[in-house]
């Protein structure tokens, strides 16, 4: 980590040295994302306890990375000064836990929708599992899922494909860099992922499914590091109006 994310970086043990927060001057602060928020509701919640508790109005805040709803983990908020370091921060590789359901499809590649289409699963092996997986690592071209971010012509496709209308995008380079079998309870398995920017796990859950002759979505997934920033490091949502209290009167100055 460098020394410039570092000077800016708070986690629960600033709360215990009573660390004075430099909303202005710009802070990194992680949070663990809760199930079933968007990453923006986060961002607009903080804004929102920020005019609650300091008083201040009109601040810039930003996230760097997206945490789709139905993830949770690390979800780095940069304040003020430091939304400069969002994409540097944007840059580093992630680490998540998924979990996968085998044997089925859904529209999303994950639990947010209800399953469209059901496979046989009987026949996957442990062995199965580790020699596919092995396919899906170091640097591979993924096409990310209809329901995601991405804009195509101005419009975001999740909202094109909750609309009904076909949505293909095109392929992404990213690169896996590990890809660890934990647990294999069929139909569920549960893998550690180490990937570069722009890889969807949720892709990889559809992609894994093929590869077994199978089909699999994502029931669950946690980000459990950004860059050097674990989950360990994270503020929970109700601590933040305790951090939040410790910005000085000159921080608050317009």
């Amino acid at each position: 980590m460098n020394q410039e994310v570092s000077s800016k970086l708070y986690t629960p043990a600033d709360l215990q040295a009573h660390r004075p927060l430099t909303l202005r001057t710009g802070a990194i602060i992680p949070l663990d994302k809760p199930l079933g928020w968007t990453s923006f509701d986060v961002v607009n919640k903080v804004r929102i306890m920020v005019r609650q508790v300091t008083g201040i109005k009109r601040i810039k805040v930003g996230h760097a990375g997206t945490l789709d709803p139905q993830a949770t983990g690390v979800l780095v908020l940069c304040t003020g000064r430091a939304t400069k370091l969002i994409e540097q921060l944007m840059d580093h590789d992630k680490e998540y836990c998924a979990t996968l359901q085998l044997g089925a499809t859904t529209p999303s590649f994950d639990s947010e929708h209800e399953i469209d289409a059901t496979y046989p699963y009987e026949h996957i092996t442990e062995e199965m599992v580790r020699s596919a997986l092995s396919q899906f690592t170091g640097e591979i071209d993924q096409r990310p899922p209809s329901f995601s971010a991405i804009k195509v012509g101005g419009i975001r496709a999740y909202d094109l494909a909750r609309q009904g209308q076909e949505v293909e995008l095109a392929h992404k380079r990213v690169t896996i860099h590990e890809l660890e079998l934990v647990s294999f309870t069929p139909p569920t398995l549960q893998l550690r992922i180490v990937c570069s920017r722009g890889t969807y796990i949720r892709s990889l859950a559809r992609d894994l499914g093929t590869a077994l002759d199978s089909g699999a979505y994502l029931t669950k997934l946690v980000r459990t590091r950004s860059g050097e920033i674990s989950q360990a490091d994270c503020f929970s949502l109700d601590q933040m109006d305790e951090l939040l209290a410790l910005t000085p009167d000159e921080e608050k100055l317009p």
